[in-house]
């Protein structure tokens, strides 16, 4: 078997094309007339000195690369498959068949214009370092190294780095120093395939949609997956790739493991067929792949096989077991089938298969879902503790955070995901969490509202106990049929259960009674209800054990299990095509917790405590030192605040602060006396003194204006009718007070710091004790997820580190 490759941006060079543009005037003619300027002129001469700039070098090179492709075509039949590194990738898609040339020129020409724009960033090769162990490294050493990103993987001993010029130094420097690896800086002058190129591959998505692209009629190995293009997934990838890591490694070993023996790189350089030739010596470990597509590598983004350190077991024995095996699309996206209330549980197990790396643990129809390069979640935290920061710096690393909007009103909220919106674009990676109120039903029919307005596609639905009609319209408003009968526009909605009811009612479609009633309502139409009517109301629920936060305190190790059968019973029982992912959350402060997670069956992460320890958490630096300096036995159980009646609880910070106690003891008092007046007067004014700090007359007066203030007169009513009531609400000021104190930082308050956490965050805190990391001023979300991920990889069975020799030369950056 055959495969042409074409070389990316670097393998440009003056005199290129020679004799090409005489053999095939017509398509020079239609380059220049795209372009602008003479395309020979400037590859055979380049007089004013543009070749080595981007916008120039990259239209250069396609027509280049596509003339020598029609040159070759004269002489040899097509190949069995077609491959490009970065920019060679669009002349591969062109052979295909997947536009024409005019296209294909006008496409390369934008793509150099957005990624042109870009500078003061540096690239650098890195030789004879296995590419897991160097992110390993660098997301241990924290700093500026951690900064740098790696932008290309093009053999198993050779990976470019991409970042800013002072992170790019300093992992380079680093790696020099404690791998022995052997660096070289690239002759470009900005960070390409990394998130510095966002703005970049948004601009150049937007782009894409004025353009229509046909299936490939060869297979065409995308640069981001290390797989075949799939039908549809051209406009998707092709953005994704100005940002995404070149894959290219895994690319080749894909064509290895296929059976090609020959290859011919068409465009100037022999760079690829080096790099092809290591493939050879050194692939990357074949894994099984969905049905019907070919095998792929480490890193392509597919579903692992289901193997445990080297005990292989069959997955996918039922129907929806094979239809998540043969199509990776989220339930959301795919038909629903006839109800089976007699077919058996599917037989699930494990999804960790032997040499796993970071970028292959849990679901690969997750991640694309999604649209991870992870299957790694940020949960939302409090009072926009999750900030618009942190999301935001996720989502340009290629992972996804849910901004934290309980005790936000509409206003901040609408504000927060205007920012957010605006720094990753419309179709950036976010979520916002959507927290139940049991006192204001009100407040989530408003904000579900303002997300269907604002565009959100993502919610955390946290504090659930049970399904409410406004999350539903969130998942089905807006759905629909295509033509071959798939249901189409489904929300996500991640449902966070610790409770086998309650994911059982989220796994399930919404009962009939709720969906006639909201049709009546015009909350939804006919066809949406019919949709909902056959798809769960979670596109994916996460088992929350014991988190910091809202907790019953659960053990994963039953729960994730538990619940992962549950949902392969449902899914059975209604016929879905593929079973919702299940995650798992709480706990999760080393790469142990997070390898143990996806051994007990779970398809994704959240973490949440280790985040709110990092400079783009919105809370003060006060409560930052007082997280950083936790153990694992620093926390403790509190009553919540807003689920104060109920005797809910919340796992807070326990280590230098009185909040836990505090809480309990006006959570007693509540359960003991039937109004304020009941309470001793020495209880009383040590309570006014010590945790209030003023009367609780003013702490009323406070409270009657906040109700009255929100649109909520018949609350203060009620608790003017009703002493006990009143006492709830007056003891409840002082979770909203304390929560407001930590964010502030009031240290001279200290002692009345509410603070979310649970025991995750001391397991990290041991962790990184003695690296970079142990100063949270460089804990960045994205560099926690890489380390938290690479190292799970790593114990579930990664590649071992071999010595070996590296390249002459490093590949293409582009």
């Amino acid at each position: 078997m055959r495969a042409w490759l074409f070389p990316g941006q670097g393998a440009q060079r003056v005199g290129m094309g020679g004799e090409l543009f005489d053999l095939f005037p017509a398509e020079c003619a239609a380059a220049d007339d795209v372009l602008g300027y003479s395309v020979r002129e400037l590859c055979l001469h380049d007089p004013e000195g543009r070749l080595g700039r981007t916008r120039y070098a990259q239209p250069a090179l396609f027509v280049v690369e596509a003339l020598s492709l029609l040159a070759r075509r004269r002489s040899e039949p097509e190949p069995d498959w077609y491959a490009g590194h970065s920019l060679g990738e669009f002349t591969a898609l062109w052979a295909a068949g997947c536009f024409d040339f005019a296209t294909g020129v006008r496409l390369v020409r934008r793509r150099g214009e957005l990624m042109g724009r870009a500078d003061g960033g540096l690239m650098a090769a890195v030789l004879g370092v296995p590419a897991e162990r160097v992110a390993e490294e660098l997301a241990a050493a924290g700093g500026e190294a951690a900064d740098a990103e790696i932008a290309n993987h093009n053999s198993a001993r050779q990976v470019v780095l991409s970042g800013t010029p002072g992170a790019v130094r300093a992992a380079t420097g680093l790696l020099t120093r404690s791998l022995g690896a052997r660096c070289v800086p690239l002759k470009v002058s900005a960070a390409f395939h990394s998130r510095h190129m966002a703005d970049a591959a948004r601009e150049f998505a937007d782009h894409l949609h004025g353009f229509r692209f046909a299936d490939p009629r060869v297979p065409v190995v995308s640069n981001v997956t290390g797989r075949p293009y799939r039908p549809g997934d051209l406009p998707e990838l092709l953005a994704r790739q100005v940002a995404a890591p070149v894959l290219w490694w895994q690319s080749m070993s894909l064509l290895v493991h296929e059976g090609v023996d020959e290859v011919a790189e068409l465009g100037p350089g022999r760079v690829l067929t080096g790099l092809w030739r290591e493939a050879v010596r050194e692939p990357a470990p074949r894994t099984p792949s969905p049905a019907g597509q070919p095998g792929t590598a480490p890193g392509a983004g597919r579903e692992p096989s289901a193997t445990v350190r080297g005990a292989a077991v069959t997955e996918g024995r039922t129907a929806a077991g094979r239809a998540a095996a043969t199509d990776g699309r989220n339930v959301a996206e795919s038909p629903a089938a006839p109800n089976r209330d007699d077919a058996p549980p599917p037989v699930i197990v494990s999804r960790v298969p032997v040499g796993t790396g970071a970028a292959e643990l849990g679901s690969a129809a997750f991640r694309r879902a999604y649209g991870l390069r992870l299957a790694y979640l940020a949960g939302s935290m409090y009072r926009g503790i999750s900030s618009v920061d942190l999301v935001v710096r996720l989502g340009e690393a290629g992972l996804m955070g849910f901004f934290g909007t309980g005790g936000l009103d509409l206003g901040e909220i609408e504000k927060a995901i205007g920012r957010i919106q605006e720094r990753l674009g419309a179709h950036g990676r976010f979520g916002m969490n959507l927290l139940h109120d049991l006192d204001d039903p009100r407040r989530e029919r408003e904000t579900v509202e303002l997300f269907l307005n604002r565009g959100v596609r993502h919610v955390e639905a946290a504090a659930h106990l049970g399904v409410t009609a406004p999350l539903v319209r969130f998942r089905f408003s807006g759905a629909r049929r295509t033509a071959d009968g798939r249901a189409s526009g489904l929300r996500h909605v991640m449902a966070k259960v610790s409770r086998p009811e309650v994911a059982t009612a989220f796994l399930s479609p919404p009962p009939a009674a709720l969906l006639e009633r909201m049709v009546h309502d015009g909350d939804l139409t006919a066809e949406e209800a019919g949709i909902a009517r056959r798809h769960p109301v979670a596109g994916e629920i996460c088992v929350e054990a014991d988190s910091g936060g809202h907790t019953d305190g659960g053990v994963a190790l039953t729960l994730v299990p538990s619940l992962v059968r549950l949902r392969d019973r449902i899914s059975a029982r209604h016929g879905y095509p593929a079973p919702p992912p299940v995650g798992a959350s709480g706990g999760l402060g080393t790469p142990e917790a997070v390898a143990a997670a996806f051994t007990l069956g779970a398809d994704f992460v959240l973490t949440g405590s280790v985040n709110q320890c990092t400079p783009e958490a919105g809370t003060s630096d006060a409560v930052k030192e007082m997280l950083a300096g936790l153990d694992v036995q620093d926390t403790a159980y509190a009553p919540s605040g807003d689920m104060f009646e109920l005797g809910a609880r919340v796992q807070v910070v326990r280590k230098g602060t009185l909040f836990a106690a505090r809480a309990g003891k006006l959570y007693e008092l509540y359960r003991r006396h039937a109004s304020l007046a009941e309470i001793d007067e020495r209880t009383l004014r040590s309570i006014e003194r010590s945790y209030f700090r003023r009367s609780v007359d003013e702490v009323w007066e406070l409270t009657r204006a906040h109700y009255i203030g929100t649109g909520r007169p018949h609350v203060v009513e009620k608790a003017e009718n009703d002493p006990h009531h009143r006492m709830a609400l007056v003891f409840k000021w002082y979770f909203a007070h304390t929560n407001r104190l930590a964010l502030a930082g009031d240290t001279s308050q200290r002692a009345n710091f509410q603070i979310h956490c649970g025991p995750a965050m001391g397991a990290f805190n041991n962790l990184v004790r003695g690296t970079a990391l142990a100063d949270w001023r460089r804990r960045h979300p994205d560099a926690i997820a890489d380390l938290l991920m690479s190292g799970a990889a790593r114990i579930l069975g990664g590649p071992e580190e071999e010595p070996g020799t590296a390249p002459k030369r490093p590949g293409s950056a582009m």
